[in-house]
């Protein structure tokens, strides 16, 4: 399961930085949704994939036996998870706004001022 999980990781990251190369904002924004599921996936499979109990100790013992789910990962992926649904939200509405004003996705005619002073 996790040689599968690490190949998919493999696969976003290699999907996101493509999609970021190229000219259109729609598919920037794609790529970077695509490297952001990426580092999700790695920071879960780095938390090892284990079924086990809740971290919980007991009371009358000191440390924890046994196999048990580590609450760290999960709790920084909900947290990144978060994080990249507002920024995506922000992205899209931004995307929207430039759309509206030049008509056109293209990322080389974002800056036509800077064109017209170059000649």
């Amino acid at each position: 399961m996790e040689v599968v999980l690490a190949v998919l990781i493999g696969v976003f990251y290699a999907a996101g930085i493509f999609m970021m190369l190229r000219r259109s904002m729609v598919k920037l924004l794609v790529g970077l949704i695509l490297l952001g599921n990426g580092a999700n996936l790695l920071i879960f499979l780095l938390g090892r994939i284990t079924k086990g109990k809740p971290p919980v100790i007991p009371d009358p013992a000191k440390v924890i036996e046994g196999a048990y789910a580590d609450p760290i990962p999960q709790a920084l992926i909900l947290t990144a998870i978060v994080i990249s649904f507002g920024l995506q939200s922000f992205a899209i509405i931004l995307l929207k706004q430039v759309h509206n004003e030049i008509a056109c996705d293209d990322l080389d005619q974002l800056n036509p001022i800077a064109e017209e002073e170059d000649i």
